[in-house]
């Protein structure tokens, strides 16, 4: 029986099984942590801000030499229900290189968590961080938000916030339709009404500051699909933006080109701060 589109509950659950279509994802989140380890050793001054409640409320911010710079604040993924901030702190690197301060935001996960609680818990950070910047060395007007996967997620959530001077969403989940439907909602244990207050689709902003909307071209054709659907109707609302498919990058590969100085969409973001 089919659950959504033409798929039934087996198609649907493999459509957003990232970790099973790229065989080597393990890899690269050992090496994420190991990244992120070396680079917290090196810039230790500014970890484990509080900015809310409850255990995982917490950001590290990594400050570069600029006085006055912008800043990005990054969310990681996991589906809202795994990962850690520690484990992306690597992220910070490309971002540095091009003269921002990086905050990398802790959350609370699924079960413990609910999607309101969790996109609530994103736009605290925000906020917490906007009032905070001066006294860290940033400029409270330029102030970003990223994230990958369901960071991706929170990213658009949080464009209709004042204090956001724009936006990159890696890989992110923009309906949230078909998570509630597939294994994911499990631990999730989204309800129709839920779902849809937290579908970035469904509540686009009447205005919103320029995001940067960046998938993989090696993607599941679900994770493809969610970004050029949010990014036409994005568009079609008249609000500022950009998609950007990353050649020959999967899910875990397209996340590279933020923590890279080099990388595509590191260059993407500077080039957006420097508008």
């Amino acid at each position: 029986m089919n659950v959504y589109g033409s798929m039934d509950r087996q198609a649907l659950d493999a459509a957003y099984n990232n970790s099973a279509a790229v065989a080597d994802s393990d890899r690269y989140l050992a090496d994420w942590l190991r990244r992120s380890e070396a680079l917290r050793v090196r810039m230790p001054d500014h970890l484990d801000l509080v900015y809310g409640n409850a255990p995982r409320a917490i950001l590290d911010f990594f400050a570069t030499n600029r006085t006055g710079a912008a800043t990005l604040l990054f969310f990681h993924g996991g589906y809202w229900q795994r990962n850690a901030k520690e484990g992306f702190s690597f992220v910070a690197e490309g971002p540095l290189a091009h003269g921002f301060h990086v905050a990398i935001a802790g959350y609370t996960l699924a079960p413990e968590a609910t999607m309101d609680s969790i996109v609530g818990e994103a736009r605290t950070a925000l906020r917490w961080l906007h009032q905070n910047l001066a006294t860290l060395g940033g400029h409270p007007a330029r102030l970003y938000v990223s994230g990958w996967s369901a960071g991706g997620h929170l990213t658009a959530m949080l464009m209709d916030e004042a204090a956001v001077a724009g936006g990159l969403a890696i890989s992110g989940l923009f309906d949230l339709e078909p998570i509630r439907l597939c294994y994911l909602n499990e631990k999730l244990r989204l309800d129709v009404a839920e779902a849809r207050r937290n579908s970035p689709l469904l509540n686009l902003p009447a205005r919103a500051a320029k995001l940067i909307i960046a998938y993989g071209s090696d993607e599941l054709p679900e994770l493809k699909r969610q970004s050029n659907e949010f990014g036409a109707a994005w568009r079609g609302r008249g609000l500022p933006g950009q998609i950007i498919e990353v050649a020959g990058c999967h899910h875990y590969a397209v996340l590279e080109q933020l923590a890279q100085p080099d990388g595509l969409l590191a260059k993407a973001l500077a080039a957006v701060a420097a508008d």
